[in-house]
């Protein structure tokens, strides 16, 4: 059976429905950067997720040819996540989604390297005649966060990302967002295909004790 990140590791994919304290640790990821509105038809953001899942299919359907990865093991393919942020806002402005600036992810198993990524680009480009050059090997470790389930709209976040603070303070912490550490979202849904009152995507934000600078 492949190897599914969702159920192996519930406490980063499936949290509750209410605010908890996570540490994550060090991950690898396919990455694309932009900016601008993802509900453009034919914004920066849709052009991203077909590079990433171009890139992720083809590390994952290397088996099948020539160039063996080390290690490699079955596994389904990780959820969509995006890092967002907004120049001069601490947080997200939902009323101002052409300001947002994005990283674009899906986690990487731990058995590829950066040369096998480099590989599947060089694949990708050669077989899909098209240009892979935005997207980059990235390295992100998240640490201590505050994360929770949220189940509705994406515009309806903010009621879910009040109630992590409230939990975030009551537990001695503060909000921790930086130039480095940046609002998350994990996609559990395809929007495409979900009634947006039933979407499921993780919300997490980087905290760190009171008194600490």
């Amino acid at each position: 059976m492949a190897f599914d990140y969702k159920k192996e590791y519930k406490e980063f994919y499936m949290p509750k429905g209410t605010p908890s304290i996570v540490t994550v640790p060090k991950m690898n990821y396919v990455a694309v950067r932009g900016s601008g509105n993802p509900n453009d038809e034919d914004g920066e953001y849709k052009l991203a997720i077909g590079l990433l899942y171009g890139i992720v299919f083809t590390i994952k359907m290397s088996k099948k040819g020539n160039h063996q990865i080390d290690g490699y093991f079955d596994y389904v393919v990780p959820p969509l996540e995006g890092f967002w942020w907004q120049d001069g806002v601490v947080g997200v402005d939902y009323a101002n989604k052409d300001s947002f600036r994005w990283i674009s992810v899906i986690r990487l198993p731990d058995f590829v390297t950066k040369e096998d990524f480099d590989w599947a680009v060089r694949e990708a480009t050669a077989k899909k005649k098209q240009d892979f050059s935005k997207v980059e090997f990235f390295t992100y470790d998240e640490g201590m966060c505050v994360q929770c389930m949220h189940i509705g709209a994406y515009d309806d976040e903010p009621a879910t990302v009040e109630a992590m603070h409230r939990f975030m303070e009551e537990q001695g912490y503060v909000l921790d967002i930086t130039d480095q550490r940046m609002h998350h979202e994990i996609y559990l849904s395809d929007a495409r295909k979900v009634a947006p009152e039933k979407l499921k995507t993780v919300v997490r934000h980087p905290i760190k004790m009171k008194g600490i600078r």
